[in-house]
């Protein structure tokens, strides 16, 4: 499933590639910097689409996981929770 964030990502990167180069053709300073901040938002807009599908599709591996294999979850979480809580205690120390 594709994040809005990467679609509305993607349209601002293809305007602001487009008002970067009517600005360049006119020789409009502003226009051709208005694109290139355009892009710049809409590539990190995207970028921030793509990690959000990363987590989710993560998330959704580890529901499925634990649906298939319920005690190798339990066990590594609780794997987890034991070597959190020691890094705690030892950084208290």
């Amino acid at each position: 499933m594709v994040d809005k964030d990467r679609i509305e990502g993607a349209a601002k990167d293809a305007v602001g590639k487009v008002e970067d180069a009517v600005g360049g053709l006119t020789g409009d300073a502003e226009m051709q910097a208005a694109g290139k901040t355009r892009r710049a938002a809409g590539k990190i807009q995207n970028a921030y689409g793509k990690a959000f599908d990363e987590v989710r599709n993560a998330a959704e591996h580890v529901i499925h996981a634990s649906r298939e294999r319920p005690i190798v979850v339990l066990l590594v979480a609780l794997a987890v929770g034991f070597f959190l809580g020691r890094m705690l205690v030892t950084a208290r120390s």
